[in-house]
């Protein structure tokens, strides 16, 4: 009992501490990896105004706009080198830890919420996407402040009792009288002692005193389910699983409380019908301006993309990675193994209090099965899209670890987990290579020649490849035609075309009027796959020059 208090004493300094090492593991060397394609496509998209975000975004892309818009203003405050760029997802990245330490401890006390901030801090998977340009991190983050709300209103017995909203109007009475708004009894939540005959300011002051924020905590809770439901489904389109996963569950714990009125009851209480509709469809409410552009979007996935269809192999690797995405060495499969043990101890840690399991199975889980439904018909089942349900995982293997009830045998496998993401942060940082794009921008600007001819094969690569060559073109005023193939990205808005025989001829003639022609060839899997775009270049001039880059290859044809 006596450890139980000296944690709970002590736990806003171990987050606090768990917090700054985490980040401090996603801000280190954050400028040193080169930005690759993906990335330079979130500054691009940041870069234009707001209107043409969001035309781009609706037109071009498959994500929602949130991100790119919070992008937008930060890169206009600290600027768009690779460190301030990928800054924005770092901050978010740690922000996400001291909130699952507040989902773990409110389900399961402060020993459960701290090694749940542990696993999040030194998770390789959260790390790598802290570190990029992308929208992860802020879906992680936003995800995780909507299963806090959540698990507070579960929680929460007011829940079940108050209209949404009643808290405020009693909070909002003590700001407009003397007297406070609630019974005068010494209850958990009244406002006693009284103002007394105060009047004006003092009054005031001392009303602000006597109305504490636990006394409209449960509508505050309502309201960041739903501000930070709609910010998750902002955040990634695939995020529609978070608010399937949570309604799935609770209209269930609604069914169970029903069905089953006179058994014990259990450790998550559902809401009342009425306050649970209510919120849903404020839900929808807020989210319903992006559903038009969501089904543009959707019906272009549809008819068309790259994610390859998922297998029984790339699923099992999806959730080792979520777990532990160290490389797979003989070591890491050991610790992989030892982290599914522990993940059988969390379900002995619930076995008692099973509402809170099937909680975090329903959020784990349902997500996982959905991208895979969806993918029967066309694939979406991709790690990072999936990297918000670490939240509920990382919870589950807390529990796990608590089950073990020995403090040694506790600091022993948090010990041995810490030491194995070490060991794998430390390869990441030294070894990942990402692709290479300012060695084809500062090669093609220190060989062009006024008037050449820049071909891309991917209208894709356009946009990491000018992230790095305006700089150059720029300081020392390189003219030169740059064109995407076989359509262009800026005339034509098409992001990754696919080169066929009938596209040939349309190539020879850009190259008419042109005694050079640089060819940027990358990702010509998808884009290119039978090599048209070389073969009928070669076929027409002289190759002269090559240089390889991670990422592709710069060549370089003269005429004869």
């Amino acid at each position: 009992m006596n450890d139980e208090i000296d944690i709970e004493e002590w736990a806003p300094g171990f987050v606090i501490l768990i917090t700054l090492v985490g980040g401090f593991l996603r801000v280190l060397l954050l400028g040193t990896k080169g930005m690759w394609l993906d990335e330079t496509f979130s500054v691009w998209m940041a870069r234009h105004s707001v209107p043409e975000l969001l035309q781009w975004t609706v037109n071009l892309d498959q994500h929602p706009p949130l991100y790119y818009l919070l992008l937008h203003y930060w890169i206009a405050l600290f600027g768009d080198t690779a460190y301030y760029a990928r800054l924005l997802s770092a901050l978010f990245g740690a922000a996400a830890i001291p909130v699952i330490y507040l989902i773990g401890k409110r389900l399961s006390g402060a020993v459960v919420g701290l090694a749940a901030a542990l696993f999040l801090a030194f998770s390789l998977f959260n790390i790598y996407f802290a570190q990029e340009t992308r929208m992860y991190t802020l879906l992680t983050f936003n995800a995780a402040v909507a299963i806090y709300a959540l698990v507070w209103l579960l929680t929460d017995t007011r829940a079940a009792a108050s209209p949404i909203g009643s808290q405020f109007r009693d909070y909002l009475h003590t700001w407009r009288t003397t007297q406070p708004g609630a019974p005068e009894g010494a209850g958990e939540f009244s406002y006693a002692p009284q103002s007394g005959k105060q009047s004006g300011w003092r009054a005031w002051r001392a009303r602000q005193r006597l109305a504490p924020i636990r006394t409209i905590a449960t509508d505050l809770a309502w309201v960041a389910l739903i501000v930070f439901t709609v910010a998750t489904l902002l955040s990634h389109n695939t995020a529609i699983f978070f608010p399937i996963a949570a309604n799935i569950f609770v209209v269930g714990l609604m069914l169970y409380q029903r069905l089953r009125p006179s058994s014990a009851p259990p450790a998550l209480q559902a809401p009342t019908v009425g306050n649970w509709v209510k919120a849903q469809v404020a839900v929808l409410l807020l989210w319903s301006p992006w559903l038009f552009a969501l089904i543009q979007q959707a019906s272009r996935v549809d008819a068309h993309f790259w994610i390859p269809q998922p297998t029984w192999e790339s699923g099992i690797q999806t959730l080792r990675a979520l777990l532990n995405s160290s490389a797979p060495t003989p070591a890491s499969q050991v610790i992989t193994w030892v982290l599914v043990g522990v993940l059988t101890l969390g379900v002995v840690y619930y076995r008692k209090r099973f509402s809170i399991f099937m909680l975090l199975v329903a959020l784990f889980a349902i997500p996982v099965l959905g991208e895979l439904l969806v993918s029967l018909r066309r694939p979406i089942f991709y790690d990072r899209t999936l990297i918000w349900i670490t939240i509920p995982m990382f919870v589950l293997l807390a529990a796990g670890v608590v089950q073990l009830r020995n403090r040694f045998l506790i600091i022993l496998a948090m010990g041995v987990f810490i030491t194995n993401s070490l060991f794998a942060i430390g390869d990441y940082m030294r070894f990942y290579q990402k692709e290479d794009w300012s060695t084809p921008a500062g090669y093609i600007a220190n060989f062009a020649e006024s008037g050449d001819l820049v071909l891309f094969n991917s209208n894709f690569v356009v946009i990491p490849f000018d992230y790095y060559f305006k700089p150059y073109a720029e300081l020392y005023d390189i003219q030169v035609v740059k064109q995407g193939v076989p359509l262009d990205l800026y005339t034509d808005g098409v992001l990754e075309p696919k080169m066929t025989e009938g596209d040939v001829p349309a190539l020879i003639s850009l190259l008419d009027g042109h005694d050079r022609v640089w060819l940027v060839y990358s990702h010509d899997a998808y884009t290119d796959p039978e090599g048209l775009v070389p073969q009928t270049l070669a076929a027409q001039m002289n190759l002269t020059r090559t240089r390889d880059f991670y990422g592709g290859q710069v060549q370089l044809y003269e005429a004869p």
